[in-house]
């Protein structure tokens, strides 16, 4: 019999993980490993860091793979084939795509993290389990930073540019530091974890984890504004989504997808700017966890 088994690789800001699943139609996980990213060491090791993972994990099952998914921040853009938008800096402008597939000698795909998030909760995660029949799904990672992912009919949508899905670089307020991309006002730069650790250090004078200014929340004015300014933006952020491709099912993923109002207070936010009298999709909480990039990696 073939072997049909998938890899997949989900590249981190601090770690790269590598998982092999049995197939597509059978995700038994076959093997899993990670090693460190080593960023500050330059692009070259990292390229050379993807090959020592993906030769072990090869090596420990005794099977070369002919094609390899990869999960990245960023995207591939299709007109240069150079990776862009990416918050690990050493990738931007690099082609990782064509250097992988010369140093693996493989077939590379490459997709945007939460595209990997978002294809993995909708094909083996809280999508499958709780709407298999689902056919739009929007897949919405936030966390270090915002991301997001389409998917229609079970694939991904890229888009013309390569930027399908990316809410977290909508512009939702004037009032917003600068992001990374060069805008002000940015999703990301709003409401991801680091955005709001400097707006409450802004407004407090304090340096606090963003678990120290949650656990405040019900105390600490200023944490109690911090969290009504994630609330607000989440919203008014995810309507503009919502107003445009009008998902069945949205699926939360990152770190700030534990923060249960985000289920409630900021559902109910996000209800005042649907274009609808009435809203009812259901926002998902993620089953898969931490391990839905790789695994959307290796369906890629």
């Amino acid at each position: 019999m073939t072997k049909k088994f998938k890899i997949g690789i989900d590249y981190g800001g601090t770690k790269i993980e590598g998982i092999v699943l049995k197939s597509k139609e059978n995700p038994e996980e076959i093997i899993r490993h990670r090693i460190n990213t080593e960023e500050e060491k330059g692009y070259s090791q990292v390229i050379n860091n993807i090959k020592s993972l993906v030769n072990h994990i090869e090596n420990k099952i005794n099977y070369k793979f002919k094609r390899l998914g990869i999960g990245t921040p960023g995207t591939i853009d299709p007109e240069t084939g150079l990776l862009k938008n990416s918050n690990s800096q050493c990738l931007n402008g690099m082609p990782i795509q064509k250097d992988l597939a010369k140093t693996l000698d493989k077939i590379i795909h490459i997709q945007n993290d939460a595209n990997c998030f978002a294809l993995a909760e909708t094909l083996l995660g809280s999508v499958k389990d709780q709407y298999p029949d689902a056919k739009n799904v929007f897949g919405i990672i936030i966390g270090t930073g915002v991301g997001g992912g389409v998917i229609i009919d079970g694939k991904t949508v890229y888009g013309s540019q390569g930027i399908g899905g990316e809410w977290g670089h909508t512009i939702v307020t004037d009032d917003g530091d600068e992001c990374y991309c060069g805008k002000k006002g940015c999703v990301e730069s709003v409401i991801s974890g680091r955005a709001l650790q400097i707006y409450y250090n802004k407004i407090s004078g304090k340096n606090l984890t963003l678990e120290e200014i949650y656990a405040k929340k019900d105390i600490d004015n200023h944490a109690k504004k911090t969290f009504k300014r994630l609330i607000t933006y989440f919203g008014k952020g995810l309507s503009n989504v919502v107003n445009i491709i009008d998902p069945e099912v949205i699926v939360l993923g990152g770190g700030l997808s534990n923060i249960d109002e985000l289920y409630s207070d900021g559902y109910d936010e996000l209800k005042k700017y649907v274009f609808n009298p009435t809203f009812n999709t259901p926002i998902l909480r993620p089953k898969l966890g931490d391990s839905a990039g790789v695994y959307g990696a290796a369906l890629l």
